[in-house]
């Protein structure tokens, strides 16, 4: 069977900066396959355009540039949130928000966002909105391990925002790409949703 629309493919990857020869950023394994339903909206469109046509057992090696990945680094995706946005009950909720932490947050047209904390001041967070791997060419290189017919229920849950299964890595493999626009982050026009976890959807 041929990978198509609405195929469920299971692959192995490893996945470098630049080429084979680059700094391994994560790994999906036999064990751990990262398992999708084709042409569904969940991939990055050139990633799943090599694959097409491809079987169960081919191996697969793809390079793509940072235009046809994430994206480039998108400066206005760096934005100054007022401080104040982040008090819960009065206090600074510094142990979710604190440099270095990847904070889920919603914008005032209900996007879904991951911000990066960069920076804390007396009256500011400086927040980049840029996806982890923007500016950055990718080189996937694996095996398709199985090609078979999704079931209802897997498109179902595929169009109800289902996300794909990961390997041991984090969001490389989704589609969705963050960014952000000051506008939508008017004074407490932000909400947090809690610590960041990782999985294949932005």
């Amino acid at each position: 069977m041929k990978i198509g629309k609405n195929k469920m493919v299971s692959l192995t990857y490893d996945l470098h900066y630049d080429d084979a020869e680059g700094e391994m950023i994560e790994q999906a394994t036999i064990e751990k396959p990262m398992s999708f339903v084709f042409g569904a909206g969940l991939m990055l469109p050139k990633f799943e355009s090599h694959l097409e046509g491809f079987e169960m057992g081919n191996s697969f090696e793809i390079s793509l540039q940072d235009v046809d990945a994430y994206g480039e680094l998108d400066e206005n995706a760096i934005v100054d949130l007022p401080k104040h946005i982040f008090f819960i009950e009065g206090e600074f909720d510094d142990e979710v928000i604190s440099v270095g932490n990847s904070v889920p947050m919603m914008s005032t047209s209900g996007q879904r966002l991951n911000g990066l904390v960069l920076e804390i001041t007396d009256d500011i967070v400086k927040m980049d909105f840029n996806h982890p791997l923007a500016g950055e060419n990718l080189f996937f290189k694996g095996q398709i391990t199985e090609v078979r017919e999704a079931t209802d229920e897997e498109i179902a849950a595929t169009l109800g925002g289902g996300s794909c299964g990961c390997g041991s890595g984090g969001d490389s493999c989704g589609s969705g790409s963050c960014g952000c626009d000051d506008e939508e982050y008017a004074e407490g026009s932000c909400s947090t949703e809690g610590k960041c976890g990782c999985g294949c959807g932005c």
